[in-house]
């Protein structure tokens, strides 16, 4: 199922991915810094969504409160409440 997510508090202005069977897929973020984005796209595709949560969650960035993968783990968990 493909979800899309608006980050708050980051460069990054949108994140979109799909769960299929609990594993987190082809995930693309728009904005933010292009090699950080990939790379966390890269490493969590085919990751179950649980364990990729647990990983991002609370990561940040600088003095910022949040990060590009602590907003990918928020997204992930939102996708999951639905």
């Amino acid at each position: 199922m493909a979800f899309s997510y608006r980050p708050q508090g980051v460069c990054a202005r949108g994140i979109t991915f799909d769960i299929e069977d609990g594993i987190v897929r082809n995930v693309k973020f728009e904005g933010g810094c292009s090699g950080n984005t990939q790379g966390v796209a890269a490493l969590v595709d085919g990751m179950p969504v649980e364990e990729a949560i647990r990983r991002l969650r609370g990561i940040r960035c600088g003095f910022k409160g949040t990060s590009c993968p602590d907003q990918l783990a928020k997204a992930l968990e939102a996708a999951l409440a639905e």
